[in-house]
């Protein structure tokens, strides 16, 4: 699926789209939920590394780890702020 078929689907830019595909920005919990739908995968799905890959390198794992790590601080901190 091409970035711009995604934003189409997500009804964002397709630049955004770009930036969250190259770690540059980080998408809501929202968005995550609007891009799981478009490709018909459940939101876990897009965090979930994919042992049998051949595709990506390791600095593409390691940018894709550091970016699960972003979002499961952020769920922490939204977990947390609900609890105060």
């Amino acid at each position: 699926m091409s970035q711009m078929h995604l934003a189409e689907l997500c009804e964002t830019s397709t630049s955004y789209i770009g930036e969250i595909e190259i770690a540059k920005k980080f998408p809501s919990i929202e968005m995550i939920e609007k891009i799981a739908r478009a490709l018909n995968v459940r939101p876990f799905q897009l965090f979930q590394d994919e042992p049998n890959s051949t595709i990506a390198s390791d600095g593409d794992r390691k940018k894709k780890r550091a970016l699960v790590e972003k979002i499961q601080k952020s769920v922490e901190d939204i977990i947390m702020g609900e609890k105060i």
